[in-house]
């Protein structure tokens, strides 16, 4: 299989992490993974989870310094010496070139959707032009893939209108063996004299990051102790810090490793996720299994995670809506709370989002369901268990020369 991503740096975040864990999985289930991505030099090199195909790209103008996949013969040239047997999309831009090949070789393209285009329009242009003009770039994607995966109901809704048999919803996962309660709180204070709010997102303009500084000024006017520590980096790092002059706030700037970043948010009372772009909310899910609660919009699909009494508090999502959020929070019992919050985490381990993405697989190879005529395809065997050697999934037939069309 292949998996290809845009926007995948060493400082990404949700999207990396997916395409690392999922494609871990891909691996560990018996499968051999290619991995294409852009980045500042060429490279091409092998690890125990796979090749990894790295191509000087150039950066996006007006990304924040997130470089994109240009130069498709290239990109088309490693596919056609792999031979995937499933191609998966991890952005957007790039299917309109993949989609041909993908079809000539008919192979299975599969679109996993990490943003809503009309929320990534919004903060650029109005929202009046945001709606239509996603509508118009969604028919034309949801038309080229065999598969548009989405991680919530939130990032369903843009492809819904255009056919629900094409749409699979999968959810994210997390790694609970690294993000995990702390020890520490069963000996920490239930009712902490400093109340200590997290916030872990890219400072960009989609993200709202200035909500959560606005929330804690309006915490500090209704008396409040608070400290606020913001985990992440990006365009807005300065204007936030000029805005948060004078609070209780400090700025990790952004945190390499998975471990220390799971430290930081275990050591928090409560997080705070004020985006209502996310498609999923990973730093959200992250926090949970960390025993954290979180506040969160009701706009956005971060709420849909917030399944427990205790585990979060839904709001309007205005400074205010997530300062009462905080305050309902507190109310309850901490020990309460963290446990409501690791249990909602526990059901969503990442084996379960690699495990539905290769069901996912297999349903279209099994399936006529591939944009024009195919061969008799390959199918994965199903696992005999889940502990023995024999459920390492691996393809059904040896791997043979693809004949494309002529004429």
């Amino acid at each position: 299989m292949a998996q290809l991503a845009n926007f995948y740096t060493p400082v990404s975040g949700g999207l990396r992490t997916c395409v690392s864990q999922t494609g871990r999985h891909y691996v560990a289930a018996g499968h051999d993974r290619l991995l294409v991505v852009p980045g500042t030099t060429d490279d091409d090199s092998t690890s125990p989870l796979g090749r990894q195909v790295t191509i000087r790209s150039h950066v996006l103008p007006g990304s924040g310094g997130y470089r994109v996949l240009t130069d498709a013969a290239r990109v088309l040239a490693v596919l056609e010496d792999w031979r995937p047997d499933v191609l998966e999309v991890n952005d957007k831009l790039s299917v309109a070139w993949l989609a041909p090949w993908a079809r000539a070789h008919r192979v299975p393209l599969v679109m996993f959707s990490h943003e809503r285009l009309d929320e990534v329009i919004r903060v650029r242009v109005s929202r009046w032009l945001a709606r239509p003009g996603a509508a118009v770039l969604n028919r034309r994607l949801h038309a080229r893939v065999d598969r548009v995966v989405v991680a919530s109901d939130f990032s369903a809704e843009e492809f819904l209108p255009f056919g629900a048999a094409k749409v699979r919803r999968v959810r994210l996962g997390v790694d609970l063996d690294v993000f995990r309660p702390s020890a520490a709180d069963a000996v920490s204070p239930a009712d902490p004299v400093e109340v200590r709010l997290v916030l872990v997102s890219r400072l960009s303009k989609e993200k709202s990051p200035e909500l959560a500084v606005e929330a804690v000024r309006e915490l500090c006017r209704r008396g409040i102790p608070v400290h606020l520590e913001v985990v992440g980096d990006g365009p807005l790092r300065a204007r936030l810090r000029r805005r948060a002059a004078g609070l209780p706030i400090t700025f990790a700037g952004h945190v390499p490793g998975r471990a220390r970043l799971a430290e930081l948010l275990a050591s928090a009372d409560i997080a705070l996720s004020p985006s209502r772009a996310e498609t999923f909310g990973l730093a959200t899910l992250e926090a949970l299994a960390c025993g954290v609660p979180v506040v969160v919009p009701r706009d956005g699909a971060a709420a849909e995670l917030i399944t427990a009494a205790g585990a979060g508090a839904v709001t309007d999502g205005t400074p205010t809506g997530i300062a009462d959020g905080v305050q309902a929070l507190l109310a309850l019992p901490a020990p309460a709370r963290r446990a409501a919050a690791r249990a909602t985490a526990e059901h969503l381990p990442w084996s379960g989002t690699a495990t539905a993405m290769l069901d996912c697989f297999t349903e279209l190879l099994a399936s006529a369901d591939v944009s024009g005529p195919r061969p008799p395809r390959r199918v994965l065997r199903p696992s005999a268990s889940e502990s023995s050697p024999a459920a390492r999934r691996r393809w059904s037939a040896p791997r043979r020369r693809r004949r494309t069309r002529t004429g």
